[in-house]
């Protein structure tokens, strides 16, 4: 009842209770000083004679608190200079009745008005400490706070704890410091234990979270204590000094402060993409995969450049969801529509090609986890290879303008089923390019997207605040990066120069070494790592071996040509595909395996078909490759088992 009472209460309604029980208790301390100074209760006539006192204090003492300001301050915010504002105003008090003891009437003793002061700052300052606990009583009652230890009693850790205490969700329990002057203390209620303590602490006061509140610790030292504090069972979590978030939060932000191009080794790609708006502006646009890294950045995008209608499709009701939020609050003319659902429902994909009168397809709905796929090889062929097709027969037959294919660079000669996924799709695509006379497709290859979902850097980042050690594959692994902004503007440049059939990839410089990018974002942070030559680092880097699938390098190119296009970061490869016939073949074979849920018919699928491509770094094939025939090329550009080139047939 008393909850809802309080939540019943206006914020106004609130302040004017608090300017009440301020006037209420300057009346009071005057009553009080004279009672305690005359060693008496004053008696009816003596009131009576000394009412000019109260009579004026009390407008001195609403007006003193509406100019400080105290009936605004709310109960979990009084803190020590509302204290010191409420002292002032006592002292205020203290002189103005030895004024109005100046004048003619009743004389009261000078040490009346001393002791006014000191009651009024006891009754102003303890009705709101007790008020502020009864409130964080009732507020919190029946609620599971989770109990937390602030390891560190410094200025930081203190804050922290003020806060907390009035907070909800979280109970600050004790303070850990491992000064030994700080150690028995008790601060703001809090006892200060010692480090060794925790393993009771935790154990005895059931303790769900750990902070480490000292920012001003290096960052070696916070890694030793975070490392050492993991170790307890329960979570850890390290925060910076409430003046490093006030000032630009650069401390939150610190492990991704590396300058990006830093990463990339290359100057970023994004700041010199040409005007593409009007390709899609007043265009009815589609994107499958809308609710992944690169489908949710292609939809923000796409929403600048002014379409008619943006049609998001997603098979993940949440991610959907989020990316429909998001743009529903954008202030634009464009119809945005959610379409839940996956694109190997042919019926879907063509409903909505049709229904929705659809001029750009923007494929980027594939499953990409490597390992994932690796091992649910069925779920990511029928998604990636089948899907695609369906996808683009639907464009096809319903004329739309351009359809472009988000592909990867584990398509080139891959080693993993989601690599030979996504080549099949480019084969698909290829072939439905050369004989489509109205819909220009292409394709778009690129390397690793930094910050993408189930991308390295959030990794290393998550490894190295639990103290590390950080993993990596392989020593000598490489990979080419760029970022989703430059993935996207890739994806939208193959929209404008597209003629059919391409594939466009990205000068993306020179490929990275997996074990530098760790040791750069480690000494980022200003830790270092340990290893053999540096025992006493803060952390170490663990090579775990590259997983199924994964290749020790990757590449963008099959083939060795490259063209120019309009602009000079992206290239153009004109790449062989398969004829109709062969295509048909190799998907009905593949549908049939999937049907079965036979892995080895579908690893001898890919076998046959991208033999001559693959790199075998992790399965060899289930059956020698047959011999194709030449009726089985157009132009599949390659090598072959003997490092030769197959020769182009028109």
């Amino acid at each position: 009842m008393i909850d809802q009472f309080l939540a019943f209460l206006t914020r106004a309604q609130k302040r004017r209770i608090l300017l009440a029980l301020d006037g209420a208790n300057a009346v009071l301390a005057f009553w009080v000083a004279w009672a305690l100074v005359s060693g008496h209760v004053p008696g009816l006539s003596e009131i009576v004679e000394a009412v000019r006192f109260p009579v004026i204090l009390l407008p001195v003492t609403l007006v003193l608190t509406l100019a400080f300001g105290l009936h605004r301050t709310k109960l979990n915010a009084y803190e020590l200079q509302s204290m010191l504002e409420s002292i002032a105003i006592a002292i205020s008090l203290g002189l103005v009745g030895l004024v109005i003891n100046d004048l003619p009437g009743l004389v009261l003793p000078d040490q009346t008005f001393i002791i006014l002061s000191m009651a009024y700052a006891i009754l102003s300052v303890g009705v709101r400490l007790f008020l502020r606990w009864a409130a964080t009583v009732v507020y919190t009652r029946g609620r599971a706070r989770k109990r937390v230890i602030i390891y560190g009693a410094g200025r930081t850790g203190q804050q922290l704890a003020v806060a907390l205490k009035t907070d909800d969700t979280f109970v600050p329990v004790a303070f850990v410091d491992e000064s030994p002057a700080m150690q028995g203390l008790t601060i703001g209620g809090l006892k200060v234990m010692a480090p060794s303590a925790i393993p009771d602490l935790v154990q005895v006061e059931g303790i769900d979270l750990v902070i480490l509140a000292m920012p001003s610790a290096s960052p070696a030292t916070r890694a030793v204590i975070m490392r050492r504090l993991a170790e307890s069972g329960c979570r850890v979590q390290s925060i910076p000094s409430f003046s490093e978030l006030l000032i630009d939060g650069s401390a939150s932000k610190r492990p991704m402060s590396m300058v990006v191009t830093d990463f990339l080794g290359r100057d970023t790609f994004c700041g010199s993409i040409p005007e593409v708006n009007g390709a899609y502006s007043r265009r009815n646009v589609l994107v499958t995969g809308a609710g992944g890294s690169i489908g949710t950045e292609l939809c923000r995008q796409l929403l600048r450049s002014g379409p008619t209608r943006l049609v998001m499709l997603d098979h993940s009701e949440l991610a959907l969801y989020n990316i429909d939020r998001e743009l529903q609050t954008q202030e634009c003319d464009t119809d945005i529509v959610s379409v839940l659902g996956s694109v190997t429902d042919a019926a879907l994909m063509r409903r909505i090609m049709h229904d929705h009168d659809i001029d750009v397809v923007l494929h980027a709905a594939a499953y990409k986890h490597l390992p994932m796929v690796e091992s649910n090889p069925a779920s990511g062929l029928a998604n990636n290879v089948l899907g695609t097709r369906v996808a683009a027969e639907a464009a096809l037959e319903a004329g739309v303008d351009r359809f472009i294919l988000v592909s990867s660079d584990k398509a080139v000669r891959p080693a993993s089923v989601m690599g030979a996924s996504k080549r099949m799709a480019e084969l698909v695509v290829q072939e439905i390019a050369a004989r489509s006379s109205q819909t220009r497709f292409s394709m778009v290859r690129f390397g690793n997207v930094l910050g993408s979902s189930g991308s390295i850097l959030p990794l290393f980042q998550e490894q190295i605040n639990a103290g590390g050690p950080v993993t990596v594959t392989d020593r000598r692994a490489s990979r080419y990066f760029m970022t989703i902004p430059e993935a996207v503007s890739l994806v939208l440049l193959a929209g404008t120069f597209a003629r059919g059939g391409e594939v466009f990839v990205l000068d993306m410089g020179k490929p990275i070494l997996i074990q530098t990018l760790a040791e750069n974002m480690i000494r980022n942070l200003g830790l270092t790592v340990r290893d053999a030559e540096h025992p006493e680092g803060d952390i170490e880097i663990v090579e775990i071996g590259l997983r199924p699938g994964e290749k020790l390098h990757e590449e963008l190119l099959i083939g060795s040509d490259m063209l120019t296009t309009p602009h000079p970061k992206i290239l153009r490869a004109q790449e062989g595909a398969l004829g109709h016939a062969a295509l048909e073949e190799m998907l009905a074979d593949l549908q049939q395996a999937i049907t079965d849920g036979d892995e080895a018919a579908m690893r001898a699928v890919i076998t046959r078909w991208l033999g001559s491509e693959q790199r075998y770094s992790t399965w060899p094939p289930a059956i020698a490759a047959p011999a194709r025939s030449q009726d089985d090329v157009q132009g599949l550009d390659g090598q072959d088992a003997s490092g030769g080139m197959l020769v182009a047939r028109s």
